[in-house]
């Protein structure tokens, strides 16, 4: 495996730690290590990644050991119950072991969870090395200190602007810090938020391109076998991220029932299914394919490595350029990323609901109303409002992939 794929250098230090938690983690999860302990150097070596060594120090300044336990939350002695902090400042733990407490109990897996650590444990961090102190909750208690305590946040925001090389992990950071001082005043513990005062850090602009129909049509005509196919339908047509798309698993599979769907005991924020809307033939045959390769264990994309179930979602990152190299398909200059597929997905579906909206402005007109959505939400049932979007949503996908 090349180190050079996975572009090491590139990825900010937030990505470096999704990174883990998506590939690096289930890997020695599925090897029976400690998910709470430290790879050493050697197994990161041996499995391909000794180029996150080179990243975290030339870039990010710090050994790979402060990597695994400051930015990660990674150690023997250490649980995701009970995190460590880069901060000393007791209170403050306190108030933020309160505030992850209450994120538990919502319906966020606990890999999102880590990586909100990791981004509010820098932010923190960043604070008292600027501003002497990590107690911001003493700062936010009197609205006289609201002009400087919007400062001192601006002041670790320019910090991290250096830092951190995309808007996505701009925008994760900024949207952790703000919901953390939201917590602490709809608790009581302070007396207002300055994150949502202008801080001189626009995040707003979305830097997130996505594939244009006659791309995905493209890439669907580029396709030379049943797997490549399913990559394409699988990050385009179905919106799965590369991971999940990379641990699929004919148990995970439902094909027999009138509306197909992908289930999934854990996603990002939990457990989800995924609808079927579209390629459902295209599953069915790769399931087939496999069925006669002896001794298959059920992973849609097994990996050739006799040490891996199936691939990671970083080879089928490759395998989707492949494709769009194939199909000369470019997106702002650059080969598409599986991250463009999915948005592609959240553009279809957007439009999808926008179609259905426009078709019940009739039906709003008659009942006397202005706004289709109280049609939509209060006199539609719930099944007749997904035959509504799977329709709509299949119209788009077929068009896309040049079926209509």
């Amino acid at each position: 495996m090349s180190e050079q794929t996975y572009n090491w250098s590139r990825k900010s230090l937030d990505e470096l730690v999704d990174f883990y938690e998506q590939e690096i983690a289930p890997e020695r999860q599925r090897e029976g290590h400690d998910p709470n302990g430290i790879p050493t150097y050697q197994w990161l070596v041996d499995h391909g990644y000794s180029g996150l060594q080179y990243a975290v120090r030339e870039h990010h300044d710090m050994t790979l050991s402060e990597f695994f336990e400051q930015a990660v939350g990674l150690g023997d002695d250490v649980s995701p119950e009970t995190p460590t902090w880069p901060i000393d400042n007791e209170q403050m733990i306190e108030y933020l072991e309160q505030y992850f407490r209450s994120q538990q109990r919502g319906s966020a897996a606990e890999t999102t969870l880590q990586s909100k650590r990791s981004r509010l444990g820098q932010f923190l961090r960043h604070y008292e090395d600027l501003h002497g102190t990590a107690a911001i909750v003493s700062r936010i208690t009197d609205v006289a200190d609201q002009p400087e305590e919007i400062q001192r946040v601006t002041a670790v925001f320019d910090v991290l602007n250096e830092q951190l090389e995309s808007n996505d992990s701009k925008r994760r950071y900024r949207s952790d810090i703000d919901d953390l001082y939201s917590w602490l005043v709809d608790r009581g513990y302070g007396a207002f938020n300055p994150v949502r005062y202008d801080h001189e850090w626009d995040v707003a602009k979305r830097d997130n391109p996505a594939l244009a129909p006659a791309q995905v049509g493209a890439l669907g005509a580029a396709t030379e076998n049943i797997e490549e196919r399913l990559i394409v339908l699988g990050l385009c047509a179905w919106g799965l991220r590369r991971s999940e798309l990379a641990n699929l698993h004919v148990e995970n599979v439902e094909l027999q029932t009138e509306s197909p769907y992908l289930s999934f005991d854990m996603r990002k924020n939990g457990p989800g299914t995924v609808a079927l809307i579209y390629g459902q033939n295209v599953l069915s045959d790769r399931i087939a394919q496999l069925s006669d390769r002896q001794g298959w264990d059920g992973y849609l994309f097994p990996s050739p490595d006799a040490r891996r179930d199936h691939v990671t979602g970083e080879t089928l990152n490759r395998r989707f350029k492949s494709i769009a190299t194939r199909a000369d398909v470019r997106v702002r200059g650059e080969l598409p990323t599986s991250k463009m597929g999915r948005r592609f997905w959240y553009s279809a579906y957007a439009d999808a609901v926008e179609t259905v909206i426009d078709r019940l402005q009739s039906v709003a007109h008659e009942q006397g109303s202005s706004d289709p959505m109280v049609v939509f939400r209060n006199y539609l049932s719930e099944e007749k409002r997904r035959e509504y979007l799977r329709d709509a949503m299949y119209d788009r996908l077929a068009e896309a992939f040049g079926d209509k």
